[in-house]
């Protein structure tokens, strides 16, 4: 492995030449904390969403199809200005655009909140969407500045926290929409989670000149020179990051989007499954399983990766991933089977949201950390739109046998090329070979 290059190592941003006092770990990780409760104030836009369908087609019978066209835009503005949101966070810093993102957050709730017509629906879709990708863009990013030797864990803490803080609030939404209805419900949850976000833009800071150390972690080789997005997409190593993302995370998604449907032709959907004295129906028992290792994989494999190497991880994790969907495709008819497998899939999949904004900013550099990872997870968008092939391959493959195969095919050469074709390219670019 090439050694660490120091060169140009400076997580931070350029305040005129001025250098400050090195940072205590405890105030780093006051950041990193920060970070995470931002993240957990944006997670039911994505995660909450469908507790509320069925109530607003009860109240306008607008039709769930329409409804769910303002879940897509929220969506594709997520994810496709999400290199706009980074390239705003690197230049002016997290606490101003945490600042709006929190009057974007609170008002697109609460525009939910008096919605009476469809369109006003997808506007505030759209508002949400970006302010949830500012964000995200702040969170991961501010990670990957403060901690250079531990940028694996501290991305994969602060994207695990998205998961988990849907599964503490799913209880309170759904209460709340009982007893107050859904838009109750919206207007005091966005103005919560929006409050939430104008109070953290505070006291969230990204590291000055001087306030990181030179990273020393000697198993990951760092950037010699940093690159702004603009650079990045000029390089042959950024496609073949982008191509790996696009394979695993379209393999991962047509496996895992669709375990209702599967459930159902496989005839699992309301089979007792028993595991650690609790029973639930198959389906209930893998999605909530499933939603559990999707959080605990990020902070894990992140952790893993700054130990032993970030394309060593996603060797390992990649095939695993395939293994499990191969497993899943013989033994996935069984029930306790099918519980277990899906959750392994999750297990090994979940990981990418955590390893690669950090190889990401390994290979670029930490000053775009944010705009360049949005770069790469762009990669999410053409990955969904991608994810209806698996029902295609299904209908004229007469069963999810073929999905499977495909899926697992994209894993396993995801895992070679990442091995034995990123992996060389990224340390001749480090060492300067």
């Amino acid at each position: 492995m090439a050694a660490v290059i120091n060169a140009v190592e400076d997580d931070t941003l350029d305040q005129g030449g001025v250098t400050y006092p090195l940072a205590t770990r405890r105030y780093r990780w006051f950041q990193l904390v920060v970070g995470i409760a931002a993240i957990t104030m944006v997670a039911n836009l994505q995660y909450g969403w469908t507790l509320f369908v069925l109530p607003m087609d009860q109240k306008y019978h607008w039709g769930r199809p329409a409804i769910q066209l303002a879940f897509t835009i929220f969506i594709l503005a997520e994810s496709w200005l999400l290199p706009v949101c980074g390239w705003l966070v690197d230049r002016r810093g997290p606490a101003q655009l945490t600042f709006v993102a929190g009057l974007m957050i609170g008002g697109s709730w609460v525009l939910n909140s008096i919605a009476s017509e469809l369109w006003i629906l997808y506007v505030s879709s759209a508002i949400g969407g970006l302010g949830v990708g500012i964000v995200v863009a702040a969170a991961i990013g501010n990670a990957l500045k403060w901690f250079p030797n531990n940028r694996g864990l501290a991305a994969g803490l602060t994207s695990g926290a998205f998961g988990v803080a849907s599964a503490l609030t799913i209880i309170p939404l759904q209460t709340m929409i009982g007893n107050s209805g859904y838009q109750n419900t919206f207007l005091w949850f966005g103005l919560a989670q929006g409050t939430g976000l104008l109070v953290l833009s505070l006291v969230f800071r990204a590291p000055q000149r001087g306030q990181v150390e030179k990273a020393t972690n000697t198993v990951v080789s760092h950037a010699k020179v940093e690159r702004a997005p603009q650079e990045v997409v000029r390089t042959g190593m950024f496609w073949v990051m982008y191509a790996v993302f696009v394979l695993v995370c379209t393999g991962g998604l047509m496996a895992t989007a669709q375990l209702a449907p599967i459930a159902h032709d496989l005839g699992l959907e309301k089979s007792p499954v028993t595991l650690l004295w609790v029973t639930l129906p198959a389906l209930t028992f893998a999605l909530s399983l499933d939603r559990m290792l999707n959080g605990v994989t990020r902070p894990f494999f992140g952790w893993v990766s700054d130990k032993f190497g970030r394309e060593n991880t996603m060797f390992f994790a990649f095939l695993l991933e395939g293994v499990g969907i191969f497993a899943l495709s013989h033994f996935g008819t069984n029930p306790v089977a099918f519980v277990l497998l899906t959750g392994l899939v999750f297990f090994a999949w979940g990981e990418i949201f955590s390893l690669f904004p950090a190889l990401t900013t390994d290979v670029f550099g930490a000053k775009n950390a944010a705009g360049n990872y949005g770069l790469i997870f762009t990669a999410k968008g053409v990955a969904s739109l991608l994810v209806p092939l698996g029902n295609v391959v299904a209908e004229y493959s007469g069963g999810w046998h073929t999905v499977f195969w495909l899926s697992c095919a994209m894993d396993v050469a995801a895992a070679f090329i990442i091995l034995f074709v990123m992996k060389p390219m990224r340390i001749r670019a480090t060492s300067g070979a």
